[in-house]
């Protein structure tokens, strides 16, 4: 797999920026790293799409943003990239996500271990982190849990590590698959079932607990797959969508026989809960 790295102006905005990467994860972008006044983003080759890079730059939000720089990455050098500035995230003061380099630390209730190479969920993004902070909230004990779009498997290892069980992991990109093989391994949880797919590989399986981190469209297209695995009384947590899609995708749960729990935001990011 070979990657390429696109270098772009950053401005003096941190709610923009976010915005930003939001909308390059929508057209292929996997992963982010901010060095001083500049957004460093990393693509896969066959992923890269010029035009529609050039669209994005030509709206008016974006108007302070400019591509500086393309380059291919080998692979080899990613982790040196991560390990450069990568600091464990803090969720609660409960639950810590740090990477195999770092220091256990035992006054976290969990102390997970994620190694993020080019998969999305470390717990530094919004998303990742809302979603966290409301698991930390619930009983996982002797529940089943699907993690749909499982990125790093960070959540799904939360989910095991609360109790959960079974928990059944699923992404469509070979990539995070096997990083969330790898990061299963660390955590010491080789029970979690990882597959490689989209919401159709959820089969006849079913669950207690749903959650599913990857964007506004997807969350839409995937909804009725998503009730279709929950049990009755089952709760779904959805993130990777903005505070102004929140209406949206209310709408489309309750047209799917769901009870709207409650929603977090951050920086205009969201995370809600909702009940079969």
């Amino acid at each position: 797999m070979a990657w390429l790295e696109l270098t772009f102006t950053l401005p003096d905005q941190e709610e923009l920026a976010e915005i930003f990467t939001a909308r390059l994860s929508e057209i292929g972008f996997d992963s982010f790293l901010f060095e001083e006044a500049n957004l460093k983003a990393y693509v896969d080759e066959e992923e890269y799409r010029p035009d529609l890079i050039d669209q994005l730059l030509h709206e008016s939000l974006f108007a302070s943003f400019r591509l500086l720089k393309l380059e291919p990455v080998p692979d080899k050098n990613w982790n040196e990239i991560w390990e450069s500035d990568y600091q464990p995230a803090i969720i609660n003061e409960r639950c810590r996500v740090r990477a195999p380099f770092h220091e256990p630390d035992s006054s976290y209730e969990f102390d997970l271990i994620i190694e993020p190479r080019m998969s999305f969920g470390t717990a530094h993004h919004e998303t990742t982190s809302q979603i966290i902070q409301l698991m930390l909230e619930m009983d996982f004990n002797g529940k089943s849990t699907l993690d749909m779009g499982c990125g790093t498997g960070v959540l799904a290892i939360l989910a095991r590590k609360k109790g959960s069980f079974p928990v059944m992991a699923i992404d469509n990109d070979e990539w995070s698959y096997n990083n969330s093989l790898d990061n299963i391994v660390l955590n010491k949880v080789p029970d979690i079932r990882v597959v490689l797919g989209d919401a159709s590989a959820i089969g006849s399986n079913r669950f207690d607990v749903v959650i599913a981190n990857i964007n506004r469209n997807i969350l839409l297209e995937d909804m009725d797959s998503y009730v279709q695995a929950m049990n009755a009384g089952a709760l779904l947590l959805l993130s990777g969508f903005y505070k102004t899609d929140l209406h949206a995708i209310t709408e489309e749960a309750s047209s799917v026989g769901l009870k709207y729990v409650k929603h977090l935001a951050k920086n205009q990011w969201v995370a809600a809960v909702f009940k079969k």
